[in-house]
């Protein structure tokens, strides 16, 4: 019988950001049938890690949450889950995510904050995340996605922002929009002294 370790569930609203993720990382590893010694082996998180996450013993940063995400084979905003609102609309054929339903989530390492904007139930291979990124952080993800083809795009509201994607870096300014195949790793950097703001879209091709 799969472990479950966070027990029976509870109701969507009930559940806090970092409850949802836990659910939302057990569901996705078992519905791909994958162990949490093969999801340590395919994203570089240690077991130990994995299953203090699943119990949500701890709240993971975004370095080690998009590692997963590329172990299991999805894009981030699939870990964080749907928003604790309930919106009914959610279950429209063409979905609409209200402002209350759209989840947020703070990487407890740089502070910045990603707001879900797609809907949780549209099915679709695009997800739009709005960002709120604070002066002088910093963070740097890996993108091994294998053959499958990501493409992001960051267009700039607000402040500034460096984007390192592997030997190449484009300085940001409000109103700026970047596209990018994500084939390296990727270096977001606010060098103002004032929180940055972007929308990103990310979507995942095939193979």
């Amino acid at each position: 019988m799969p472990h479950n370790p966070l027990g029976t569930p509870k109701p969507q609203h009930a559940l806090d950001i970092s409850e949802r993720i836990a659910r939302q990382l057990f569901q996705l590893r078992e519905e791909r049938g994958i162990s949490v010694e093969d999801l340590a082996d395919r994203s570089g998180v240690s077991r130990a890690m994995i299953y203090r996450i699943e119990a949500n013993q701890t709240s993971p940063t975004a370095v080690v949450l998009n590692k997963l995400a590329i172990g299991l084979g999805v894009l981030l905003p699939a870990l964080l889950g749907p928003g604790d609102y309930p919106e009914p609309r959610l279950n429209l054929r063409h979905p609409v995510a209200s402002r209350r339903a759209q989840g947020t989530w703070q990487d407890p390492d740089t502070g910045y904050r990603r707001r879900t904007l797609t809907p949780a139930t549209a099915g679709m291979p695009m997800q739009l995340s709005e960002i709120h990124f604070p002066a002088g952080a910093r963070v740097t993800f890996e993108n091994a996605f294998g053959e499958a083809t990501v493409q992001q795009q960051v267009w700039m509201l607000d402040g500034q922002m460096d984007i390192r994607l592997g030997d190449e870096i484009a300085h940001l300014r409000g109103g700026d929009c970047m596209a990018m195949t994500l084939d390296s790793p990727i270096t977001f950097h606010n060098p103002g002294s004032k929180e940055a703001r972007y929308v990103v879209a990310i979507m995942r091709g095939g193979k």
